[in-house]
């Protein structure tokens, strides 16, 4: 995973996967890109970046199951206008955490799942009832995508076991157009 250029072939993956041409219709543009990651202090990793610039701006179809949002989006079920989200702080976590059965190692376990919510990634969609795709935007884990949902939050890729997929936006896309089940490793049996 190369979160700081997109290659070719990544990108004509992305094509393919969205049925998408090389003409980038629905695509957002360069300028509007570096206006929203002035906006938010941030820089998109790739080849997010790229796909969002040239070749679409969110798509009706998935991944996930109710389409990618547009860049700026939120899914219909957020719950606020987003007004709290601060996409240049640093997405707060590296390891899976399930807060549904435990606090973790935080004084104040509501506020530290708001910072997962809100803090340092963009909501790629949603697969339904408050399950959200992340890409993560500013942190450690930068260019990873990350599940999160009411109970707890899990990072995708084959190198936290629970996916035999490779991370980041293009391994996460090449999962779902291969059609497998998102958690087929071995930590998710």
């Amino acid at each position: 995973m190369n979160g700081d250029q997109a290659g070719a072939g990544e990108l004509a993956t992305l094509r393919a996967a969205f049925g998408v041409g090389s003409g980038g219709e629905s695509a957002l543009g360069w300028q509007a890109v570096r206006a929203f990651e002035a906006q938010h202090g941030v820089v998109l990793p790739e080849p997010y970046r790229t796909f969002v610039a040239e070749v679409s701006d969110g798509s009706f179809q998935g991944p996930p199951e109710y389409g990618l949002l547009a860049l700026a989006d939120l899914p219909e079920d957020w719950g606020d206008d987003g007004a709290g989200r601060k996409l240049g702080e640093p997405f707060p976590l590296t390891a899976a955490w399930l807060w549904e059965e435990d606090d973790g190692p935080y004084e104040d376990p509501e506020a530290a799942i708001r910072r997962v919510l809100d803090h340092g990634s963009v909501v790629l969609g949603t697969d339904g009832c408050a399950m959200n795709w992340h890409l993560v935007v500013s942190g450690p884990h930068r260019g990873h995508i990350w599940h999160v949902t009411d109970a707890g939050a899990m990072p995708f890729g084959s190198e936290f076991g629970f996916t035999t997929s490779e991370p980041g936006f293009a391994g996460w896309v090449r999962h779902w157009a291969a059609g497998k089940e998102w958690f087929d490793g071995p930590s998710a049996r």
